[in-house]
């Protein structure tokens, strides 16, 4: 099997279970696949990238309603939005494979192992969400990890730099916050999401560092300083400037820079 190709076809799939298994067959073949040096090329007649299901609803990040973890809804409502950026992030994964050629092996098994943990973090809330008398597709949802994806859909140092290392590192901080919520709330399926989000924080951590790894790699191939070019980067495709509390050590375990923190605390 020829990995690149084969995560097109998985990107292209719209049922999130089909989706997900598929992502977890193909890394459990890691070790017999070849890589395409070619970008393969989207058929000319397929919808648009990613596949998604036609539930959720996708309504702007503005849209979409919040609700208080202290009630049952409100918790169902909290864990569906988790999920949907766990599946997001098996396509965001799958879109680094296909769409970017000359990188070295390491490169195309590193994204195939992140999207692997997302598929598997998405089962879990999924099941959990389940327990609590819903599902995914639910309730509406955004896309706000995917649009930063098309906006660097031409640039993989751009796309290194603000999907792993910015939109997704959001994660980091915001886990532990939403953590103790559930904790004050204290009920069996609170405890039992705090849980199963130690095991998403403790990956996500990783995925992160994969990101750090290769925007740096990136940045020494093309000669470019990764701080200053970050910065650069941010102001030409209108990234968020994100805002404290940040997780410092968990960032730091994913391999930011003190300067990277300093100027993330900065503002």
């Amino acid at each position: 099997m020829e990995l690149r190709h084969r995560a097109l076809q998985v990107l292209h799939l719209t049922d999130p279970d089909e989706k997900a298994a598929a992502t977890l067959a193909t890394y459990a073949q890691a070790a017999t696949l070849s890589i395409a040096e070619n970008t393969p090329a989207s058929p000319p007649d397929s919808p648009p990238l990613p596949g998604h299901p036609a539930r959720p609803l996708l309504l702007r990040h503005t849209e979409v309603a919040r609700r208080s973890p202290a009630t049952h809804a409100g918790r169902a409502v909290l864990i569906h939005a988790i999920a949907h950026i766990e599946f997001n992030a098996i396509n965001l994964a799958l879109d680094a494979i296909w769409r970017f050629g000359g990188m070295p092996r390491d490169y195309y098994l590193d994204w195939l192992q992140v999207a692997a943990e997302e598929a598997q973090h998405f089962g879990l809330l999924r099941a959990h969400l389940r327990t609590m008398g819903h599902d995914y597709g639910d309730f509406p949802a955004h896309q706000g990890l995917w649009t930063m994806c098309e906006k660097t859909q031409h640039d993989i140092v751009a796309r290194m730099a603000l999907v792993p290392r910015t939109m997704e590192a959001r994660g980091l901080d915001a886990t532990p916050l939403i953590q103790r919520k559930l904790r004050q709330v204290g009920t069996p399926d609170a405890l039992a999401a705090v849980g199963i989000l130690d095991t998403i924080l403790h990956e996500e951590v990783g995925h992160v560092a994969i990101g750090n790894h290769w925007y740096r790699w990136l940045c020494e191939r093309e000669g470019l300083h990764p701080e200053s070019h970050y910065t650069t980067l941010v102001q030409r495709y209108e990234a968020p400037r994100l805002k404290p509390p940040f997780n410092e050590t968990a960032r730091r375990q994913a391999g930011f820079t003190e300067a990277e923190l300093q100027w993330l605390l900065q503002g």
